[in-house]
């Protein structure tokens, strides 16, 4: 018989056929479940990234934000959106994926049917998902508390949030290859998070910077990720730094997915 009558056969069976988008989705279920049952890690993804806002807003009564053609609205948006990127999506992530790894999870997920982008993507799903719909929530909000106008090119803020969501993931695994136990994935993901609020545009915007600065802050990660849903509302972004902000968010993205291929640990590290 011809292995096209695989499927037949196994039906005939009674035994069923999977397919990877119900794979992943039955591990993202489980994960969920899990990831509930860590108060501290819902704590800090889907509260703290709506606290820090009120940092950026009282902060920005102290820059002149018009001389860089800037409003508060359109400073702490694209914040707002950072911080749940960096809270909701990367730091709740790596947490997710040491701890799974060294209690044998990930492991055990390997022997069975599942591929290894099933078993990081699907472990991912349910943070970038909330990653996703707090980001959502921060942008409707933000727009009605500080009466910002309808997105003017809203297509490059979409894809920045989408940029934003892949690379933060992907970065959370390259970051978790190299923690060693659950109590360090508190404190591995602190540089990422320090050097991108600082640096990115979240409580300082770029414009404001000195020149020399400012272009090294661009090759940040997340910088292209602020720029491009900043831009997205302002509708100031030229082609050519919409396409730059693609590019190196996609370049990061990269580079992420070739580290993890490359050096992420399927089981306890001793």
């Amino acid at each position: 018989m011809s292995a096209t009558d695989a499927p037949a056969r196994a039906q005939r069976a009674g035994t069923a056929t999977t397919t990877p988008t119900g794979r992943m989705t039955a591990l993202a279920r489980a994960e969920l479940t899990l990831l509930g049952r860590n108060k501290g890690t819902v704590f800090a993804a889907l509260f703290v990234p709506l606290l820090l806002p009120f940092s950026v807003r009282a902060g920005a009564k102290e820059m002149d934000l018009a001389g860089a053609g800037l409003t508060t609205g359109t400073l702490v948006l694209p914040a707002a959106i950072g911080f749940s990127l960096l809270f909701a999506v990367y730091s709740a992530l790596v947490g997710v994926f040491v701890v799974r790894r060294e209690e044998l999870v990930l492991k055990r997920l390997r022997t069975g049917e599942l591929r290894d982008v099933e078993i990081l993507s699907g472990s991912a799903l349910p943070a970038v998902l909330s990653g996703l719909v707090q980001s959502l929530l921060l942008a409707v909000g933000c727009a009605v508390l500080l009466d910002l106008s309808a997105p003017s090119a809203v297509h490059l803020a979409v894809v920045g949030l989408l940029l934003g969501l892949v690379m933060c993931a992907a970065l959370a695994a390259v970051t978790a290859s190299f923690t060693r136990t659950g109590e360090s994935a508190q404190v591995t993901p602190l540089p990422f998070m320090f050097v991108s609020m600082l640096g990115s545009g979240l409580f300082f915007p770029l414009e404001m910077m000195p020149d020399r600065l400012a272009s090294v802050c661009e090759l940040l990660p997340l910088t292209p990720v602020i720029s491009l849903v900043r831009g997205g509302w302002t509708g100031d972004l030229s082609a050519a730094d919409a396409l730059g902000a693609v590019l190196t968010a996609v370049a990061w993205t990269v580079i992420a997915v070739f580290a993890v291929r490359r050096w992420f640990r399927w089981e306890p590290r001793h």
